[in-house]
């Protein structure tokens, strides 16, 4: 019986430490849209969710990205820890303008904060806001700004 509690408590152990170094790829997923160029995001909506984020990807599609969203507007600091590819961060009002984004390198545990209160944050690979000129000021559209 000893064992078999002993092989139980490894199972669980050994599930959950590699859940943690996993890839979070099953998340909901919604369409947003910044002018003319469509935007396939994960939903990170749980305090779980957003804790692991994009760590762990070794890749991502080139119009893909993950839409963090927060119960309430606060200032929002993200950093890269366990995350192995560029991202930018843009920053999002309830309404979908962009507050600011910030270049973030792999692995970093620098800290990219929000320069005002916001519920959204949206991650992309690094470049893809400035390739399509999309800077602070700009509008997403979407289902969670059209509220």
């Amino acid at each position: 019986m000893k064992r078999l509690i002993a092989c139980l408590l490894f199972a669980f152990l050994s599930s959950t430490a590699w859940s943690q170094e996993a890839a979070q790829l099953q998340l909901p997923r919604v369409q947003l849209s910044a002018g003319m160029h469509l935007i396939h995001a994960q939903v990170a909506a749980t305090p779980e969710q957003r804790a692991i984020g994009l760590m762990h990807r070794q890749e991502m599609p080139a119009n893909e990205g993950m839409l963090f969203v927060f119960e309430q507007a606060a200032g929002q600091c993200f950093w890269m820890k366990n995350t192995l590819l560029p991202l930018t961060a843009a920053f999002v009002a309830d309404d979908g303008t962009i507050v600011n984004l910030a270049d973030m390198q792999p692995k970093s545990l620098d800290s990219h904060c929000s320069a005002k209160p916001v519920r959204y944050v949206l991650e992309m690979h690094q470049g893809w806001f400035a390739k399509r000129n999309l800077k602070a000021g700009s509008r997403l559209s979407g289902p969670p700004f059209s509220k």
